[in-house]
């Protein structure tokens, strides 16, 4: 074979490599309804996910809902009313916890949404009934607790670790405990839809700060999908730089904590496990100098080689 030759044949088995590591196929789709932590109550936590074949979405969180499908139909994520996609695209939603900027968009639109399942687990879903859709604070449209049930939406708890069919589509969710200051509970999901999983992390601290042990237990279950590759992406929040004393992280990450628990979560995988993982920035709090500092910090400390994204509002990505 001559030189010429050579070089031809390596050509071609770079481009056919190329070409098969662009065509891979995604399995979910994300439309981040809100991106933010902080004080913007039209961009919060509320992250809509779906089968890339399907439009029957769950709804990771609900901080923002109207002002977020709103902004997707603009940048034409959707082609279709504000109150479709609430009412019929939108199949349910997954509560991490019950803190309002995770809530509030669900509490503010219930009267417009159609009837849907809301799933939480025992302590998220005792403080949405108790403190929100009690027929005081607002009117109970939940199917449980206090005051006069109007039953649009059916409260459904989540037992840990437990896999639970999510009505209407064709995904299933397993739900994990998080320290979100210690002793509060948030809670991470892990969706699956056929043989490839998302996971979803509500508002978390680190496990040293937290004196946890949550987030280990959380990658111990994530470290086979990710060596069997069935694990498409993590969706996990980083609220503060590393300039944030511990005493003020108040449960959450930064970016030097974030690299820290990827380091575990490589531990367990094995080395070189991580490499080319998509891992999407979730609760960037304000200021905008602050949430460029993050994004410097987590450029620089990304020595597993990972895969960082930050969602836009409105706009769709793939896993």
């Amino acid at each position: 074979m001559t030189f010429l030759n050579r070089i031809l044949l390596c050509t071609f088995f770079i481009s056919i490599t190329a070409i098969a590591q662009n065509n891979v196929k995604s399995s979910f789709q994300v439309i981040p309804l809100g991106v933010k932590g902080g004080i913007d109550e039209k961009n919060l936590s509320a992250y809509l996910l779906a089968p890339t074949d399907s439009k029957d979405f769950i709804c990771l969180d609900a901080g923002t809902l109207n002002a977020g499908i709103e902004k997707a139909i603009e940048k034409k994520t959707f082609k279709v009313s504000t109150s479709e996609v609430l009412r019929k695209y939108i199949k349910g939603y997954l509560i991490s916890h019950a803190h309002l900027d995770h809530v509030s968009g669900l509490i503010i639109n219930s009267p417009a949404d159609s009837s849907k399942t809301v799933y939480a687990t025992n302590k998220c879903m005792e403080m949405m009934e108790n403190h929100y859709f009690n027929d005081q604070t607002w009117a109970n449209f939940g199917d449980a607790g206090l005051g006069f049930p109007l039953k649009k939406y059916h409260f459904q708890t989540l037992n840990s670790n437990e896999e639970t069919a999510l009505a209407n589509t064709s995904m299933t969710v397993k739900a994990f405990p998080l320290s979100h200051v210690n002793p509060f509970e948030s809670t991470a999901f892990l969706v699956k839809n056929k043989d490839s999983y998302a996971l979803y992390l509500g508002d978390t601290g680190p496990d040293e700060v937290e004196k946890s042990d949550a987030l280990k237990n959380l990658w111990t279950v994530a470290a086979p999908l990710i060596q069997e590759k069935k694990l498409k992406g993590i969706l996990i929040e980083v609220s503060f730089p590393n300039e944030q004393p511990d005493k003020f992280l108040f449960g959450h990450l930064t970016p030097n904590y974030l690299m820290k628990e990827l380091h575990v979560l490589e531990d367990l995988a094995g080395k070189g496990s991580l490499k080319g993982l998509k891992i999407i920035i979730t609760h960037l709090k304000p200021p905008a100098k602050n949430i460029a500092k993050i994004k410097e910090q987590l450029k620089n400390q990304n020595d597993l080689g990972v895969q960082i994204i930050y969602p836009e509002q409105g706009k769709k990505f793939e896993l």
